[in-house]
């Protein structure tokens, strides 16, 4: 009796023969890449017979590279900062106001942009956190409890309160976590928080969820799909979960998030200013640009960014300078006086639930204003935790997937 071959052998003989070929293939293709950009390297005059012969043996190699250096020089075009000369900056904002004027339904989105004046590093600004991760670079340590409305909150909050009589700005979109917005003194109806914000913690336990205004940053001990704060509810004793929505995450809290405002205030708007904002995640909620309809009768689009975004072909018109350099102009031409921030009027100090006795030390971050006999956690104080590169749960979480993805590359 003949014996039949051994096909499960045989497959994995083939499997290993084709890995190894695939493997060999690889290696000869980057050994080729590696002379073929080495030659490129030179002037064409101190190039060989050799040299000239192996680039036109070689064409496709010679062509991808080049594709590869056209997108690199793209890229870097596009992360550089341009900024607009005096006269045009004074000109465009002059464009600016009178679209604010005639506006029936203006909606200002924001990005991290309006908090750099505060002192918190955007994204992918020069000295942003993805910015200086993929350089290699330590990002620098800062207490995002310390920051204070900028110059651009107080304008956008001026500019709601006009809206009162003469129309002006009906609603906020942002993507900022740092709560800056809230405490300019925007009511919450008109603001919505898509990413969350860093003092509002929940009870997704209570029906309705139930809310809680903290005076300190309550995502230290939080991250990606890890939302606990290590507090109870005081009414159902539920954990109480942060309202950060971090890369990947899809938001499904009604509050502070609001997505029921933004998309009205989206569906409503005759004219969006974008503040700060790279556009690269808000880009790709096509409802809040109103995709949906013909071109002609979508919003018209003002963006204020010193880097290219990809809305920009799309903008009636773009703006390179800081948010609180056009605001101020804008705030000028429109004549409305820019209030200045004032912490004892700050809205979080009343919103704010006091902490049950045994929650006193449940917490490291320093207090926005510490009350009377209060807990002060002041950099220094006892019970001051150690310092890290970023603090802040959702700031935080962006720093460790830049570390990660450092490494990966090393």
């Amino acid at each position: 009796m003949e014996e039949e071959p051994d096909t499960g052998a045989s497959s994995r003989d083939e499997r290993k023969a084709k890995e190894k070929a695939e493997i060999l293939q690889r290696e000869i293709q980057r050994k080729r890449f590696k002379l073929v950009a080495k030659i490129l390297k030179k002037q064409e005059s101190e190039r060989t017979q050799e040299e000239s012969a192996a680039l036109l043996l070689h064409q496709d190699t010679v062509q991808e590279l080049c594709s590869r250096q056209v997108r690199r020089n793209v890229l870097k075009r596009k992360q550089e900062e341009v900024f607009d000369d005096t006269e045009d900056l004074r000109c465009k904002v002059g464009q600016l106001a009178e679209a604010v004027r005639q506006a029936k339904h203006l909606v200002i989105y924001t990005g991290a942009g309006i908090s750099t004046a505060a002192a918190i590093p955007d994204y992918r600004g020069p000295n942003g956190v993805w910015t200086q991760l993929q350089k290699g670079r330590a990002v620098s340590s800062s207490d995002l409890s310390e920051a204070e409305p900028t110059l651009t909150h107080m304008c956008i909050r001026m500019l709601h309160e006009e809206n009162m009589v003469s129309e002006l700005v009906q609603h906020i979109v942002s993507q900022n976590c740092d709560g800056l917005h809230l405490r300019s003194g925007l009511p919450r109806h008109t603001l919505s928080e898509l990413h969350g914000n860093m003092f509002i913690e929940v009870c997704t336990s209570c029906s309705p969820v139930r809310e809680f205004v903290r005076l300190f940053d309550v995502t230290e001990r939080t991250a990606r799909h890890r939302h606990g704060t290590g507090r109870r509810c005081t009414h159902c004793g539920g954990e109480l979960r942060d309202t950060i929505v971090h890369f990947g995450e899809r938001g499904t809290l009604e509050q502070p998030l609001n997505w029921r405002g933004a998309l009205n205030a989206a569906e409503r708007a005759d004219v969006i200013l974008c503040l700060g904002s790279s556009l690269k995640v808000l880009k790709k909620y096509a409802c809040l640009w109103s995709m949906n309809r013909p071109a002609f009768r979508r919003p018209k689009l003002y963006i204020v960014n010193l880097q290219w975004t990809p809305k920009d072909d799309l903008a009636t018109l773009k703006i390179h300078g800081k948010c609180d350099d056009v605001m101020r102009l804008l705030m000028e031409e429109l004549n409305i006086q820019i209030p200045a921030y004032n912490q004892t009027e700050d809205p979080v100090l009343s919103l704010a639930t006091p902490l049950s006795p045994d929650e006193e030390d449940s917490y490291t971050r320093k207090l926005i204003a510490p009350p009377a006999g209060g807990k002060d956690c002041s950099p220094g104080s006892p019970g001051q935790g150690g310092g890290t590169a970023v603090q802040g749960g959702w700031f935080g979480r962006g720093y460790s997937k830049g570390r990660k993805r450092r490494k990966k590359v090393a």
